[in-house]
């Protein structure tokens, strides 16, 4: 008898699901129909799905953690190089020493980042993301005690070893969000890099050679010693901090499935929130495929497309090969230029700004290069809450994104413009300030294009099993760029300065092509989301 109702239930699905799938596409402005088989043509009625704000904060205060630890030592990354005589006094040599220490970070990382993530789809997100905290402290200690170049190099690369929290996060910002409000999830990591951005530079270049800045530490030979071990450590206590409000407050989100020999697939365990939508997953009876619901409720109309009736075999863990396809592919293509030209510019602006007006700088330094490049970030990161929704639904994700990488063609350009203004008049006055505030503002602007990537990425995952492996090989093509950036970037403006190619700004003019090469790159973007998101 229960054999029978399980069969006459069986059909009964099955009926359902063959009603929906033939039923046409019905579309209105704004929105588009899902069509249930009781009655035919009903609209399915539901509210944006509101964002699970204690797990959000705990993911995005542990995600904080990395961009403080990567950005910390730029204000003072230079004169480091210097004290240690590996440059034997040539100022022009320091980007080449310089460059290394920043790419070994990302060089490291973008070998160990992609195993991180796929670690998180067999093991949990959770116990990576707390490995690599802990990681992280470790090395920032080790980097603030390091006296000699090559042990510079050791503590930077076990950085990158030890941390492959970045592309796990994104796949838990897509599982504690659903398609009404993931649009709005993604906009806050940016802008968690971009307070990251913030708070390293101000916290390396405050804290940086304390005993020449504070009479506390004055007596002490050790500050004098290790005068950079103060910004380390400080960096080094956000991520403990991390760590304990990650292992006290964040709930796992991998599900992990069961198998009943007679019902099949059996979650056991669900993402921690109400928002358990992932990408390739929907709730049966509301989704046809190549069909979409009309999921309103207030003023808000939310367009939600999706491929494909939920099956359980698209929840099983699939290998490499088959995230291999345009749709992951080309998003990471573009992820690769952004985080390359993004990288270079953040890289140089340290870097010329310390150099010595003669030779094309300005000659600040690094208290006053971690303030500017603080607040900067402060404000990108500000605009990146408040905007990127709205701009997100009224410009659609390519050309937002199109039109915020555009941008990096004005900071990039803005360089030799600082440089000669500066040079003319002997030191920094008001014309090079204006500049520089030109400069930083059309910087701010590009801050929309990681919100849109990172959602291009995370959509183009075939399911919620390759979550994480998706947006680890992501990682990985951020990091390898990113390890080529510093390095590639730093030499160059020191080649451009020795042999004085197109005056010193050879450097600018050929990362300048690089962007125009990116603009390019953006053609092949999807022009429409899988969980596509239109609010009005």
């Amino acid at each position: 008898m229960a054999d029978a109702e399980v069969a006459t239930e069986t059909r009964r699905s099955s009926s359902t699901v063959e009603e929906i799938a033939r039923t046409p596409d019905q579309e209105t402005s704004g929105s588009t129909r899902a069509h249930a088989s009781n009655p035919p043509h009903e609209e399915v009625e539901a509210r944006v799905t509101p964002l699970p704000k204690l797990q959000l904060f705990i993911l995005l205060y542990l995600q904080l953690a990395e961009p403080i630890a990567s950005t910390v030592i730029y204000p003072f990354v230079n004169q480091l190089v210097r004290q240690t005589g590996v440059t034997g006094g040539d100022e022009r040599k320091t980007g080449y020493f310089a460059g290394l220490i920043e790419s070994s970070f990302y060089a490291v990382e973008a070998v160990c980042v992609l195993q991180w993530g796929r670690a998180s789809d067999r093991i949990g997100r959770k116990p990576v993301l707390l490995g690599g905290l802990l990681g992280l402290t470790l090395s920032m200690i080790g980097f603030g005690l390091a006296r000699q170049y090559w042990a510079l190099i050791l503590a930077r690369c076990a950085e990158g070893a030890l941390n492959g929290n970045i592309g796990v996060t994104k796949s838990m910002m897509a599982e504690i969000t659903d398609p009404t409000n993931r649009a709005k999830g993604f906009a806050f990591l940016p802008m968690i890099w971009c307070l990251g951005a913030t708070l390293g530079p101000v916290i390396g270049g405050v804290f940086a050679r304390p005993a020449d800045r504070w009479p506390t530490f004055r007596s002490s030979s050790f500050w004098r010693t290790y005068p950079y071990f103060l910004p380390c450590v400080v960096a080094a206590c956000y991520s403990i901090s991390a760590f304990t409000l990650t292992l006290v407050g964040l709930e796992e989100t991998l599900r992990r499935v069961r198998h009943d020999h007679v019902q099949g697939p059996i979650s056991e365990e669900k993402s921690p929130q109400t928002n358990t939508s992932v990408p390739g997953e929907v709730e049966p009876g509301l989704v046809e495929e190549g069909g979409r619901t009309n999921v309103s409720g207030s003023k808000d109309v939310i367009d939600v497309t999706t491929s494909s009736v939920v099956d359980p075999a698209l929840d099983k863990p699939v290998g490499l090969r088959s995230i291999l396809i345009p749709r992951v592919l080309w998003p990471i293509f573009n992820y690769g230029f952004l985080a390359l030209v993004d990288q270079c510019f953040v890289v140089l602006v340290p870097l010329v700004y310390s150099t010595s007006i003669p030779l094309g700088g300005l000659g600040m330094g690094s208290f006053t290069i971690g303030v500017i490049q603080g607040v900067a970030g402060f404000i990108s990161g500000m605009i990146q809450v408040f905007t990127f929704p709205w701009m997100h639904r009224k410009l659609g994700s390519k050309l937002l994104y199109t039109l915020s990488f555009g941008m990096y063609l004005a900071t990039l350009a803005l360089f030799p413009l600082i440089s000669l203004v500066t040079k003319r008049a002997g030191s920094v006055g008001p014309s090079t300030w204006v500049l520089i505030v030109l400069q930083f503002v059309a910087y701010c602007a590009t801050a929309m294009t990681w919100g849109c990537i990172f959602i291009y990425i995370s959509d183009g995952a075939p399911n919620q099993k390759a979550l994480g492996m998706t947006n680890g090989l992501a990682q990985t093509t951020a990091s390898i760029v990113r390890a080529i950036a510093p390095a590639a970037s730093s030499s160059l403006f020191s080649v451009s300065l020795e042999n004085q190619l197109a005056g010193g700004t050879m450097v600018y003019w050929i990362l300048c092509a690089l962007v125009v090469v990116g603009l390019v790159a953006t053609r092949r973007l999807p022009n429409r989301l899988v969980t596509h998101i239109e609010c009005e």
